[in-house]
């Protein structure tokens, strides 16, 4: 079972890599992921840089493309996977179908991995990926159980990977219009929920702190309250007169007491979320699920969750909050 982690940048790459990544997945700095953040990502020499120190260290690079171009600016994605087979890259990791199409025929020696922005929950929909654009691999969004996602490992054409840990997304992974509806900026293609240029802090006079997103209000923060980063579907509400999480309440997806079923399901690679976090989350997160891994195929009649890495996971979590999301939900 394979450990992919987030590379917002080199130090981040560099962690991740030190503390056990199989691979690192990271993108342009361009609107060709869905990352697209003030001070993140790569340029060509940066990239090339990351992929000699993955490679050099028995680690992958994946090239995150996942965005969905519009039709004007096809071309600049098109250039982007000719860079990401020019410079080595293991892989890249798309949604969109030319982009998939593109890549198939100008670089057929490029594996393809299916991003989770692609929606494929069923296997008819991974083996007309594979079929049509030669898929070799698939991401699948964060809206499936447990059981759903058994059964997809048995019929899918391609290995599977799933989300273990990181933000967690209710929406169509990344293409909800609940930001758009505020700002008119596309979350897909500005990297975030919330593009920074949107969001406003301000601190009151009884110590508490509300957060607007191009002037409506999202939440507010008591002083000794964790302050979430501000985004619609997890911001707080008047409903009929009561103040809640009327969509979702920040946490983070935290599969660790799963990975034994997720093994045995034949679940290939586990993804960490948060190209966005800082190098001390990429390495702790990065250094448990290694260990976790590693110590379930080693001795997997005695593995055990030691709390001290659940403690860590839950500091890390947004809200610090952690959830199993869809995958512990009865129905399916």
């Amino acid at each position: 079972m394979q450990l992919v982690c987030p590379a917002g940048n080199l130090p981040a790459l560099m962690a991740a890599v030190d503390a056990g990544a199989d691979a690192v997945y990271a993108g342009f700095r361009d609107q060709t992921n869905a990352r697209a953040f003030p001070g993140l990502n790569f340029d060509d020499a940066e990239l090339a840089k990351g992929i000699r120190y993955a490679h050099d260290r028995g680690s992958k690079l994946y090239l995150a493309l996942n965005t969905y171009p519009d039709s004007a600016r096809l071309g600049q994605w098109f250039a982007a996977i000719d860079k990401a087979a020019a410079l080595g890259c293991d892989a890249i990791i798309a949604a969109e179908m030319a982009v998939l199409d593109y890549a198939a025929r100008s670089h057929p020696d490029l594996p393809r991995h299916l991003s989770v922005q692609g929606s494929a929950t069923t296997a008819p929909a991974l083996r007309y990926a594979h079929d049509r654009f030669g898929i070799s691999r698939a991401v699948l969004p964060r809206v499936l159980s447990l059981q759903q996602v058994e059964r997809l490992c048995q019929k899918s054409p391609v290995p599977l990977e799933v989300f273990a840990f990181g933000s967690l997304c209710i929406m169509v992974e990344g293409r909800c219009q609940l930001s758009s509806y505020v700002t008119g900026a596309s979350p897909n293609r500005h990297g975030v929920c919330s593009p920074a240029r949107f969001v406003r802090w301000h601190e009151h006079a009884d110590g508490s702190r509300s957060a607007r997103l191009n002037g409506v209000l999202i939440d507010r923060f008591q002083e000794s309250e964790p302050a979430a980063y501000p985004t619609v579907c997890k911001g707080r509400f008047e409903v009929a007169g009561e103040v809640f999480h009327a969509l979702e309440e920040p946490t983070s997806l935290n599969t660790l007491s799963l990975l034994p079923q997720l093994l045995k399901a034949g679940v290939v690679a586990l993804k960490i979320e948060g190209r966005q976090r800082g190098v001390a989350y990429v390495k702790s997160v990065t250094r448990i699920w290694r260990r976790a891994i590693d110590q379930l195929v080693r001795n997997p009649a005695e593995w055990q969750i030691p709390p001290a890495w659940q403690d860590t996971l839950s500091e890390l979590a947004e809200g610090h909050q952690t959830t199993l999301g869809p995958y512990h939900r009865a129905w399916h």
